[in-house]
């Protein structure tokens, strides 16, 4: 197990799941649902992330989509989610009428959506499974202490240090968006493309 892809699977899935820039929709939502459950979400949503990593590939198999392929798309939706992040901007439309408490949809779609699972695919491409899971482990761990100390973070950054750290965590976003996207591109083609 290499320590430094540990810590590049920790701060890519910490960059797309953003638990510090859903600060202000968890805030938004714990106003509408009442306490929002700290370990149930991060359990959730941890369950979530394991059961697709070792999984996934059984299930892209049966709808007959290989991995570098699956990989290319979910670098194209890191990237577009680093571009909201960064510019401001709304591409993907979520429902904010779910009232159902910490799983749905704190859990899911909030912190272990569509971008999380694809990225924990993407992962696969290069990393172990075991460095993936320390990883998911690590931020299932900031997942449950960004959801219980949410009042204090929430005064601690105030408006202008959540929007800071959004931007911020949008350009990593895009680089790894680039990164993965890079490494995938010509997995599966044949040698006279090139």
């Amino acid at each position: 197990m290499n320590y430094q892809h540990i810590v590049t699977v920790f701060f890519t899935l910490f960059a797309i799941i953003d638990m510090l820039g859903n600060i202000p929709v968890l805030i938004s939502l714990r106003q509408k649902i009442g306490d929002i459950e700290a370990w149930k979400a991060a359990l959730a949503s941890g369950s979530l992330m394991i059961v697709f990593l070792f999984f996934g590939n059984s299930f892209l198999g049966v709808l007959g989509v290989d991995l570098p392929s699956f990989a290319l798309a979910g670098s194209i939706l890191i990237f577009i989610m680093g571009l909201e992040m960064t510019l401001g901007i709304d591409i993907f439309k979520a429902d904010n009428s779910a009232k159902t408490g910490s799983i749905i949809p704190v859990a899911f779609p909030l912190v272990a959506g569509s971008g999380t699972l694809t990225t924990v695919m993407s992962l696969k491409t290069g990393y172990t499974d075991w460095e993936i899971c320390v990883g998911i482990l690590l931020n299932v761990i900031f997942i449950y202490l960004v959801i219980r100390l949410l009042n204090p973070l929430e005064r601690l950054l105030g408006q202008a240090g959540l929007l800071v750290v959004r931007k911020f965590m949008g350009v990593i976003l895009l680089a790894i968006g680039v990164k993965i996207f890079k490494a995938n591109l010509f997995t599966n083609m044949p040698p006279s493309v090139f």
